[in-house]
Formats: structure tokens, sequence, C-alpha cells
């Protein structure tokens, strides 16, 4: 089913379901990382950091794959990458975590926080990519002798 939204896009059933499909596993098991990894005597939020660092590496992962893949499924990008790992990170928590840090008195802490999660989050997501693209050449080689 397509319908057309305002400003002209195409509203698509399959995709969307898709979209909420894979955001409701992303945000389950971002749950789940949550009460694994509660926010501890000292406060930092580990949870969080490891969740969108994480979710990061994993779309690196993903990316790299599709970009390998010949012909993916329509649906795919749309249930993983913006549903699942979309649902998996969570940029809200990450800024509300720093203001609590910042309201507490942690400026340090919260800024220290806000760029460690920057370039752990971009360094993850590079270095997955990069490392997936050549585990994908490597098998390609392989079948390929």
């Amino acid at each position: 089913m397509r319908r057309r939204a305002a400003g002209g896009a195409a509203l698509d059933g399959a995709v969307l379901g898709a979209v909420a499909l894979g955001g409701a596993l992303g945000a389950g098991a971002r749950y789940g990382v949550a009460v694994a990894l509660p926010t501890g005597q000292d406060g930092f939020p580990w949870a969080t950091l490891w969740t969108n660092v994480a979710g990061c590496a994993l779309m690196g992962v993903f990316m790299a794959l599709l970009d390998e893949a010949r012909r993916p499924h329509r649906l795919l990008r749309p249930l993983v990458g913006t549903g699942m790992l979309g649902g998996f990170t969570t940029f809200s928590a990450y800024a509300l975590e720093t203001r609590a840090l910042l309201e507490g008195g942690r400026a340090v802490t919260a800024f220290a926080y806000l760029a460690g999660t920057l370039v752990a989050a971009l360094l993850a997501v590079a270095v997955a990519a990069w490392a997936t693209r050549g585990a994908v050449a490597l098998v390609r080689r392989r079948r390929a002798a």
C-alpha cells in the first residue's frame, strides 16, 4: 500500500511495518542492555555509552554487508538499519544523561562523555565497516581459489 504524504513522499506500508518491527526489536534490546548494565554508584551512563558505540559498530557491519550484497531485499535496510539499529541506539538518552551529569556538577565528566561517545561511535562505525569489507574480500578470494 502506497499513499502520498504531505510534501509528496510516498508512504509504503511494508516499509513502515519493517521499520516498526525493527524498532520494537531494537528498543527491546536497548532496554535489555539498560537492565543488564544499570547506572552504577558512580552515576556514569555506561549502558548508553556501550549501546551507542555497539550500535554504531553494528551499523558499520550492516552497511558494509549491504554494499557488498548483489541485490539486498528492499525491506532489509528499513528493518535493520532504520528500525532495529535506530531503535537500539539512543541519542535522546545520551543528551539527557549529559545534562544530568552537568546538573550534578560533573562538567568534566559530562564533556568527556559527550566527546568520548562521539569519537568512539565514529571510530566504531569506521573500523567495523573496514573490517567487514576486509573479511568479505578474504572470503571471496578463498572461494575463488
